[in-house]
Protein backbone atom coordinates (compact mmCIF):
# COMPACT_ATOMS: atom_id res chain seq x y z
CA UNK A 1 0.00 0.00 0.00
CA UNK A 2 1.33 3.94 -0.96
CA UNK A 3 -0.11 6.44 0.86
CA UNK A 4 -0.32 9.74 -0.40
CA UNK A 5 1.08 12.61 1.42
CA UNK A 6 0.06 16.01 2.09
CA UNK A 7 4.14 16.39 3.16
CA UNK A 8 7.31 15.92 1.67
CA UNK A 9 9.23 15.04 4.62
CA UNK A 10 9.05 13.08 8.10
CA UNK A 11 8.51 14.79 11.50
CA UNK A 12 11.19 14.34 13.15
CA UNK A 13 9.67 13.91 16.56
CA UNK A 14 7.70 10.47 15.53
CA UNK A 15 9.71 7.93 16.46
CA UNK A 16 9.98 6.99 13.10
CA UNK A 17 11.35 9.82 11.70
CA UNK A 18 14.25 10.54 14.50
CA UNK A 19 15.40 6.78 14.92
CA UNK A 20 15.43 7.10 10.73
CA UNK A 21 18.08 10.22 10.78
CA UNK A 22 19.95 9.74 14.31
CA UNK A 23 19.43 6.07 14.80
CA UNK A 24 21.35 4.07 11.87
CA UNK A 25 24.93 3.42 11.22
CA UNK A 26 24.21 4.79 7.53
CA UNK A 27 23.25 8.40 9.17
CA UNK A 28 25.30 8.57 11.38
CA UNK A 29 27.13 12.04 10.20
CA UNK A 30 23.48 13.65 11.27
CA UNK A 31 23.42 12.16 14.53
CA UNK A 32 27.60 13.41 15.09
CA UNK A 33 26.77 16.95 13.53
CA UNK A 34 23.79 17.28 15.91
CA UNK A 35 25.84 16.33 19.07
CA UNK A 36 28.49 18.21 18.06
CA UNK A 37 26.54 21.62 18.29
CA UNK A 38 25.94 20.62 22.16
CA UNK A 39 29.06 18.96 22.94
CA UNK A 40 32.29 21.02 24.87
CA UNK A 41 35.16 21.75 22.65
CA UNK A 42 37.38 18.98 23.70
CA UNK A 43 34.45 16.26 23.34
CA UNK A 44 33.57 16.85 19.57
CA UNK A 45 32.78 13.89 17.75
CA UNK A 46 35.02 12.43 14.84
CA UNK A 47 33.58 9.19 14.32
CA UNK A 48 30.71 7.04 16.38
CA UNK A 49 29.24 3.62 16.28
CA UNK A 50 25.70 3.06 16.64
CA UNK A 51 25.13 0.76 19.44
CA UNK A 52 21.41 -1.31 20.32
CA UNK A 53 19.97 1.47 22.12
CA UNK A 54 18.03 -0.58 24.74
CA UNK A 55 19.47 -1.05 28.24
CA UNK A 56 18.04 -3.81 31.10
CA UNK A 57 18.56 -2.93 34.71
CA UNK A 58 20.51 -5.62 37.02
CA UNK A 59 17.98 -6.89 39.15
CA UNK A 60 14.58 -8.13 37.63
CA UNK A 61 12.89 -4.86 40.02
CA UNK A 62 14.65 -2.58 37.37
CA UNK A 63 12.90 -1.56 34.05
CA UNK A 64 13.60 -1.58 30.59
CA UNK A 65 15.24 1.58 29.08
CA UNK A 66 15.27 2.23 25.59
CA UNK A 67 16.44 5.26 23.77
CA UNK A 68 15.69 6.95 20.75
CA UNK A 69 19.62 6.69 19.71
CA UNK A 70 22.83 5.72 20.86
CA UNK A 71 26.23 5.55 20.47
CA UNK A 72 29.39 5.30 21.24
CA UNK A 73 32.73 7.52 20.30
CA UNK A 74 35.89 6.15 18.98
CA UNK A 75 37.46 7.91 22.03
CA UNK A 76 34.76 5.70 24.31
CA UNK A 77 32.25 8.78 25.37
CA UNK A 78 28.89 7.47 25.12
CA UNK A 79 25.80 9.65 23.82
CA UNK A 80 22.24 8.65 24.34
CA UNK A 81 19.34 10.62 22.91
CA UNK A 82 15.55 10.50 24.46
CA UNK A 83 12.50 12.20 22.77
CA UNK A 84 10.17 13.25 25.84
CA UNK A 85 6.77 14.51 23.89
CA UNK A 86 4.27 14.28 26.89
CA UNK A 87 4.88 16.56 29.99
CA UNK A 88 6.31 14.27 32.43
CA UNK A 89 6.20 15.66 36.13
CA UNK A 90 9.47 13.13 37.47
CA UNK A 91 11.26 13.43 34.09
CA UNK A 92 14.62 14.22 35.32
CA UNK A 93 14.65 11.48 38.11
CA UNK A 94 14.71 8.44 35.62
CA UNK A 95 17.09 10.55 32.75
CA UNK A 96 19.78 10.69 35.50
CA UNK A 97 18.90 6.93 36.47
CA UNK A 98 19.32 5.92 33.33
CA UNK A 99 22.15 7.81 32.22
CA UNK A 100 23.75 5.46 34.56
CA UNK A 101 23.39 2.68 32.85
CA UNK A 102 26.41 3.28 30.46
CA UNK A 103 28.32 3.69 33.27
CA UNK A 104 27.43 0.34 35.06
CA UNK A 105 28.51 -1.09 31.11
CA UNK A 106 32.33 0.15 31.07
CA UNK A 107 32.61 -1.62 34.20
CA UNK A 108 31.44 -5.12 32.57
CA UNK A 109 33.43 -4.96 29.96
CA UNK A 110 36.07 -6.94 31.90
CA UNK A 111 39.41 -5.80 32.71
CA UNK A 112 38.33 -2.12 33.93
CA UNK A 113 40.79 0.33 35.73
CA UNK A 114 38.30 1.98 37.49
CA UNK A 115 38.66 5.25 35.24
CA UNK A 116 35.22 5.66 33.55
CA UNK A 117 34.44 7.65 29.90
CA UNK A 118 32.07 10.64 30.13
CA UNK A 119 28.37 9.07 29.00
CA UNK A 120 26.31 12.26 28.21
CA UNK A 121 22.60 11.92 28.05
CA UNK A 122 19.91 14.04 25.79
CA UNK A 123 16.53 15.22 26.30
CA UNK A 124 14.73 16.71 23.63
CA UNK A 125 11.52 17.26 25.35
CA UNK A 126 8.20 18.69 23.76
CA UNK A 127 7.20 20.82 26.48
CA UNK A 128 8.80 22.86 29.08
CA UNK A 129 9.56 22.23 32.89
CA UNK A 130 7.12 23.56 35.30
CA UNK A 131 9.90 25.01 37.15
CA UNK A 132 11.23 26.67 34.24
CA UNK A 133 8.36 28.35 32.85
CA UNK A 134 9.70 31.91 33.47
CA UNK A 135 12.78 31.22 31.87
CA UNK A 136 13.61 31.99 28.44
CA UNK A 137 16.82 29.44 28.60
CA UNK A 138 15.43 26.33 26.61
CA UNK A 139 19.06 24.62 26.66
CA UNK A 140 19.94 22.68 29.97
CA UNK A 141 23.29 21.23 30.93
CA UNK A 142 23.86 19.64 34.27
CA UNK A 143 26.66 18.25 35.61
CA UNK A 144 27.87 17.48 39.04
CA UNK A 145 28.70 20.51 40.99
CA UNK A 146 29.97 20.51 44.90
CA UNK A 147 28.82 23.61 47.56
CA UNK A 148 30.84 26.39 45.82
CA UNK A 149 29.23 25.27 42.44
CA UNK A 150 32.46 24.22 40.99
CA UNK A 151 32.68 21.09 38.59
CA UNK A 152 33.10 18.48 40.91
CA UNK A 153 32.47 15.63 38.46
CA UNK A 154 32.60 15.93 34.42
CA UNK A 155 32.18 12.45 33.09
CA UNK A 156 27.70 12.47 33.59
CA UNK A 157 26.54 15.40 31.85
CA UNK A 158 22.70 15.47 31.24
CA UNK A 159 21.34 18.31 28.82
CA UNK A 160 17.76 19.04 28.32
CA UNK A 161 16.28 21.13 25.30
CA UNK A 162 13.09 22.70 25.82
CA UNK A 163 11.98 22.56 22.32
CA UNK A 164 8.62 24.56 22.55
CA UNK A 165 10.55 27.49 23.79
CA UNK A 166 12.25 27.59 20.17
CA UNK A 167 10.33 30.17 18.11
CA UNK A 168 12.78 31.73 15.42
CA UNK A 169 11.44 31.79 12.29
CA UNK A 170 13.81 30.74 9.70
CA UNK A 171 14.77 34.52 8.44
CA UNK A 172 16.12 34.80 12.13
CA UNK A 173 18.16 31.43 12.32
CA UNK A 174 21.98 32.57 13.57
CA UNK A 175 23.64 29.90 14.46
CA UNK A 176 23.90 25.40 13.67
CA UNK A 177 21.88 25.06 16.58
CA UNK A 178 19.19 27.27 15.29
CA UNK A 179 19.08 25.80 12.25
CA UNK A 180 18.55 22.06 14.18
CA UNK A 181 16.47 22.89 16.57
CA UNK A 182 14.27 24.72 13.48
CA UNK A 183 14.28 21.16 11.62
CA UNK A 184 13.09 19.00 14.81
CA UNK A 185 10.02 21.25 14.85
CA UNK A 186 9.47 21.95 10.73
CA UNK A 187 11.07 20.04 8.61
CA UNK A 188 8.04 18.44 7.44
CA UNK A 189 6.52 21.45 6.83
CA UNK A 190 9.39 22.20 3.89
CA UNK A 191 8.25 21.58 0.27
CA UNK A 192 12.03 21.67 -0.77
CA UNK A 193 15.41 22.44 1.12
CA UNK A 194 15.37 25.81 1.79
CA UNK A 195 18.58 28.30 0.72
CA UNK A 196 19.00 28.75 4.22
CA UNK A 197 20.23 24.97 4.84
CA UNK A 198 23.24 24.43 2.78
CA UNK A 199 26.10 21.77 2.76
CA UNK A 200 26.31 17.95 2.81
CA UNK A 201 25.13 17.58 6.25
CA UNK A 202 21.71 19.15 5.56
CA UNK A 203 21.30 17.74 1.91
CA UNK A 204 21.62 14.10 3.70
CA UNK A 205 19.15 14.91 6.40
CA UNK A 206 16.73 16.16 3.37
CA UNK A 207 17.38 12.86 1.19
CA UNK A 208 16.84 10.48 4.11
CA UNK A 209 14.09 12.59 4.95
CA UNK A 210 11.68 12.43 1.46
CA UNK A 211 8.72 10.36 2.50
CA UNK A 212 8.54 9.81 -1.64
CA UNK A 213 11.52 7.57 -1.52
CA UNK A 214 10.39 5.03 0.88
CA UNK A 215 9.27 1.57 0.54
CA UNK A 216 5.68 0.86 0.68
CA UNK A 217 6.42 -1.05 4.11
CA UNK A 218 8.66 2.06 5.53
CA UNK A 219 5.57 4.61 4.63
CA UNK A 220 3.55 2.17 6.64
CA UNK A 221 5.46 2.05 9.83
CA UNK A 222 6.14 6.02 9.40
CA UNK A 223 2.15 6.77 9.14
CA UNK A 224 1.43 4.70 12.63
CA UNK A 225 4.58 6.61 14.15
CA UNK A 226 2.70 9.73 13.09
CA UNK A 227 -0.67 8.70 14.32
CA UNK A 228 0.78 7.77 17.61
CA UNK A 229 2.48 10.99 17.40
CA UNK A 230 -0.53 13.29 17.09
CA UNK A 231 -3.20 11.26 18.79
CA UNK A 232 -0.52 12.06 21.70
CA UNK A 233 -0.22 15.80 20.78
CA UNK A 234 -4.57 15.86 20.96
CA UNK A 235 -4.31 13.96 24.19
CA UNK A 236 -1.61 16.51 25.45
CA UNK A 237 -3.52 19.41 24.39
CA UNK A 238 -7.21 17.72 26.06
CA UNK A 239 -5.49 17.62 29.36
CA UNK A 240 -4.09 20.75 28.90
CA UNK A 241 -7.47 23.04 28.51
CA UNK A 242 -8.90 20.37 31.15
CA UNK A 243 -6.53 21.63 33.70
CA UNK A 244 -7.28 25.28 32.58
CA UNK A 245 -10.89 24.64 32.88
CA UNK A 246 -10.52 23.16 36.50
CA UNK A 247 -8.01 25.60 37.40
CA UNK A 248 -11.05 28.75 36.46
CA UNK A 249 -13.32 26.21 38.66
CA UNK A 250 -11.13 26.65 41.40
CA UNK A 251 -10.00 29.92 40.98
CA UNK A 252 -13.80 31.01 41.37
CA UNK A 253 -14.81 28.63 43.75
CA UNK A 254 -11.42 30.05 45.79
CA UNK A 255 -12.49 33.55 45.21
CA UNK A 256 -15.78 33.02 46.64
CA UNK A 257 -14.49 31.81 49.67
CA UNK A 258 -12.13 34.81 50.55
CA UNK A 259 -15.26 37.13 49.86
CA UNK A 260 -17.03 34.98 52.25
CA UNK A 261 -14.28 35.36 54.66
CA UNK A 262 -14.28 39.41 54.34
CA UNK A 263 -17.74 39.63 54.99
CA UNK A 264 -17.67 37.92 58.06
CA UNK A 265 -15.10 39.88 59.02
CA UNK A 266 -16.96 43.23 58.07
CA UNK A 267 -19.85 42.20 60.09
CA UNK A 268 -17.81 41.33 62.96
CA UNK A 269 -16.35 44.51 62.61
CA UNK A 270 -19.72 46.38 62.40
CA UNK A 271 -20.71 44.65 65.53
CA UNK A 272 -17.71 45.68 67.62
CA UNK A 273 -17.68 49.13 66.68
CA UNK A 274 -21.40 49.54 67.80
CA UNK A 275 -20.74 48.17 71.12
CA UNK A 276 -18.26 50.91 71.36
CA UNK A 277 -14.51 48.74 71.09
CA UNK A 278 -11.59 50.85 70.34
CA UNK A 279 -10.70 50.20 66.32
CA UNK A 280 -7.46 49.20 67.68
CA UNK A 281 -8.84 46.26 69.15
CA UNK A 282 -11.07 45.45 66.30
CA UNK A 283 -8.85 45.76 63.72
CA UNK A 284 -6.39 43.17 65.51
CA UNK A 285 -9.75 40.93 66.24
CA UNK A 286 -10.62 41.08 62.90
CA UNK A 287 -7.46 41.25 60.07
CA UNK A 288 -8.86 44.65 58.49
CA UNK A 289 -7.24 47.85 58.48
CA UNK A 290 -8.45 50.57 60.51
CA UNK A 291 -9.03 52.55 57.60
CA UNK A 292 -11.69 49.70 56.35
CA UNK A 293 -13.65 49.63 59.62
CA UNK A 294 -13.91 53.52 59.64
Amino acid sequence: MVFLWRYKYIHLLTDFGFKRVFGTESNKALLMDFLNTLLPAHHQIQDVTIKTPEFFGNSLVNRRAIFDSYCQSTTGERFMVEIQKADHNFFKDPSVYYGTFPIQEQAQLGNWDDQLTAVYTVGILDFIFNDHKDNPELLHVVELNNQYCELLYNKLTSIYIELPKFTKSVDQLETHFDKWLFLLKHLGEFKAPPESFPGDVFAQLFEVADIADFSPKEQALYYDSLKVYRDMYSVVQTCIQEGFKQGRLEGLKQAAIEEGKLKVKQQVAKRMKAAGLPLKDIAQYTELSVDDIK
